[in-house]
């Protein structure tokens, strides 16, 4: 009968253990079991290579991991509370920035030879490539490797942690169901055609700005050449531009605006659950499907740290914890979240890998936004 993995790791500890402990005073051994127990809940997880130890004992003398990342923190607490737990001697310093201040600082600290995260995380998927195509992360193969999909990574540098759709949030209290889209040309039509009732009433990310809105521009428009159209009929409707995620929902919750276009799926249907007002589309025609970037700084000071980290992360608990706060995961063998993944017909995955680092090309990225300007100020 083959032996769980689990089990035979914590025999092969407990072995060693009971040899130690049988010369110890029994008393002075029931004190010690603790301490024992500890030391096998810290130990490496199940299926990983033998030579992971060393890694844990590096992280052990690291004893702190910084991570830089745009993730709201309450969206990732669960997940960062259960990596203490398994690894209670790491101290996880989290540090929220948004996606262009997070890429700018990498470079510069990275440059100045300076501290920098050890653990990059961002949502802006084209500039996490762009820092691993310009030598800012390390290598690193990471024992999950196995069980992600192809488009979740590239040269064993940049980590897809998470599938999340890009959708759709509107108050269902106040857009009449008959108005409700269900594809991007029908959210066209409706602001063309009831162009006075959503006047004002409509925001979305400011790509100048937001790293994240750039991104899901540039990926709309490789999904479909008539969503400058859309940014016409945006413009028309004065649509409200915004950096990030948390004013954008805002906007719905209070009823400022009705729609707020291209948001984050996971942050709209975690506010969907408290709200009974919030509504979700993912579109039918097509939903891009994005993923949270995580890669190991060059400069990390605390690497072993930052290996544990991205591992957990990786691993079928780390995304369960993710899941949970409706940020789907990137393994197949993980089940979401009822309604956090779109159909697979309307899937459309942004894969990483240098074809990101297209639209990055200043002059190229000038000309884009001119392109979206003058859409959105044509009507």
């Amino acid at each position: 009968m083959a032996i769980d993995p689990h089990i035979a790791h914590t025999m092969r500890v407990i072995g060693p253990l009971r040899k130690i402990l049988c010369f110890v005073p029994r008393r002075r051994a029931l004190l010690l079991l603790p301490a024992a127990f500890a030391l096998i809940a810290a130990g490496q997880p199940r299926g990983y290579p033998r030579s992971y130890a060393d890694t844990i004992a590096a992280a052990r003398r690291e004893g702190t991991v910084v991570v830089y990342s745009t993730t709201d923190r309450h969206e990732a607490t669960a997940a960062l509370n259960a990596f203490r737990k398994r690894y209670p001697f790491l101290r996880v310093d989290y540090r929220e920035l948004e996606s262009p201040t997070l890429y700018n600082r990498v470079i510069a600290e990275s440059r100045a030879r300076k501290p920098t995260g050890d653990l990059i995380w961002s949502s802006a998927m084209d500039l996490q490539i762009k820092l691993v195509n310009d030598g800012y992360a390390q290598a690193y193969a990471s024992p999950e490797k196995p069980y992600l999909p192809n488009w979740a990574i590239w040269k064993n540098e940049a980590w897809g942690v998470t599938a999340e759709p890009v959708v759709i949030a509107y108050n269902k209290r106040l857009v009449p169901a008959k108005d409700v889209p269900r594809t991007h040309s029908a959210f066209e039509r409706l602001l063309r055609n009831k162009a006075a009732f959503y006047r004002g009433r409509v925001s979305t990310y400011d790509p100048r700005l937001s790293g994240f809105g750039y991104l899901q521009l540039t990926q709309d428009y490789h999904a479909s050449r008539d969503i400058m159209s859309l940014v016409g009929a945006l413009g028309a409707a004065r649509v409200r531009l915004h950096t990030s995620s948390g004013p954008l929902l805002a906007d719905i919750e209070s009823g400022r605006s009705l729609f707020a276009y291209n948001t984050l799926g996971s942050y709209a249907l975690e506010l969907a659950t408290r709200n009974p007002d919030i509504g979700v589309i993912m579109p039918s025609d097509y939903t891009l499907v994005v993923s949270r970037i995580a890669l190991i700084s060059r400069e990390a000071r605390q690497p072993n740290a930052a290996k544990l980290l991205l591992d957990f992360l990786l691993s079928p608990e780390g995304q369960r914890h993710l899941a949970r706060a409706y940020m789907a995961p990137s393994r197949e063998d993980v089940v979401p979240l009822a309604g956090s993944k779109p159909p697979a017909a309307a899937a459309r995955p942004v894969k990483l890998g240098p074809a990101l680092l297209a639209n990055l090309d200043r002059i190229r990225r000038q000309r884009f936004l001119a392109n979206w300007q003058a859409a959105l100020d044509a009507e």
